[in-house]
């Protein structure tokens, strides 16, 4: 299989996963048990957007352009790919904690009211006089 197209499937992976650790907590209420793929997936976002570290997808996607010959790029995936989609103009560091806080605050409203449901429903009846 050519370079090329390992880094697109590279792409389409990255993207996916950018996608599931936003919106991950949504399929936890139809699903419960993916919050287990879901939580490691969100924290692991978290980690790398609030630290500024680069995901590893990144380099293995570069390195893949480069043994197709083509150029790599030199930012990180979302600032070549998705910036100008995910991110207003004149990004600055506040606004992009602000952006991460709201992907965790979404999740945790998710995660709350799965919490709250499971425990009433565990705890249904009890105490209660039937």
């Amino acid at each position: 299989m050519p370079y090329s197209l390992l880094a697109d499937f590279v792409i389409y992976v990255h993207v996916a996963f950018i996608l599931f650790v936003i919106f991950g907590g949504l399929f936890a209420l139809k699903w419960p048990r993916m919050m287990w793929w879901h939580l490691p997936a969100a924290l692991w976002g978290a980690i790398v957007e609030f630290s500024g570290w680069l995901c590893p997808l990144t380099p293995l996607e570069n390195w893949l352009r480069m043994q197709a010959g083509g150029p790599a790029y030199e930012t990180d995936f979302i600032g070549h790919f998705l910036l100008f989609l995910l991110y207003p103009a004149n990004l600055t560091r506040n606004i992009q904690i602000l952006l991460g806080s709201i992907v965790l605050i979404v999740n945790g409203t998710v995660y709350a009211f799965l919490w709250r449901k499971n425990y009433y429903e565990a705890n249904e009846g009890f105490g209660s006089s039937r």
